[in-house]
């Protein structure tokens, strides 16, 4: 019963994690980087779809993004979609394919955006001690009910506080990491 609700939380803790990771990677440092787009999606006949999804994304530099669309029809679509996700990026189309260049983040925009990750990196610990408190009041039903002893719920709890310090360990060091790839001049 224990290693049931650790499995559990353990899951929930990791799919968390794999969550702010995803946030992260789509937050711009001012390099180019395909991942940038992951959470644009573009009206492709009626169905929002990722735009990774119908065209191919390049860095043939540094500085610059390159799409490629499989379907030529829909470049406004992806033109459109780009202008109004929270980037801040201009795309320039020639018929054919988007260029989408990254401009350097001014002082400000590095500091807005770091404000921003350590928001998400807030809102990742938040949800991993949800998970934490969810897991502990499952312990202690199940303890109620007679379904496990008073010293399987204390190191039930402490295996549960373990995975936790350990998952806001980790949200920390990601939390560093994109904080000096932001400040990165």
């Amino acid at each position: 019963m224990v290693e049931d609700v650790l499995a559990d939380a353990q899951r929930r803790m990791d799919n968390t994690m794999e969550h702010i990771r995803q946030d992260f990677t789509g937050i711009r440092t001012g390099r180019a980087s395909a991942s940038l787009l992951n959470r644009v999606n573009v009206n492709y006949y009626g169905q929002h779809t990722p735009l990774n999804q119908i065209a191919s994304i390049t860095v043939p530099e540094p500085t610059m993004l390159v799409i490629s669309p499989y379907d030529k029809s829909i470049i406004g679509d992806i033109e459109k979609a780009i202008m109004q996700s929270d980037l801040g990026l201009n795309p320039m189309n020639d018929g054919h394919i988007i260029r989408l260049p990254i401009p350097k983040l001014t002082e400000e925009r590095r500091k807005e955006m770091t404000r921003v990750v350590k928001s998400k990196a807030e809102d990742g610990r938040v949800a991993v001690r949800n998970v934490r408190r969810d897991a502990i009041e499952e312990l202690r039903t199940l303890e109620k009910d007679g379904q496990i002893t008073e010293d399987d719920l204390h190191r039930g709890q402490e295996e549960i506080q373990k995975l936790t310090d350990k998952h806001i360990a980790e949200t920390d060091e990601m939390l560093k990491t994109k904080e000096k790839e932001l400040l990165e001049v």
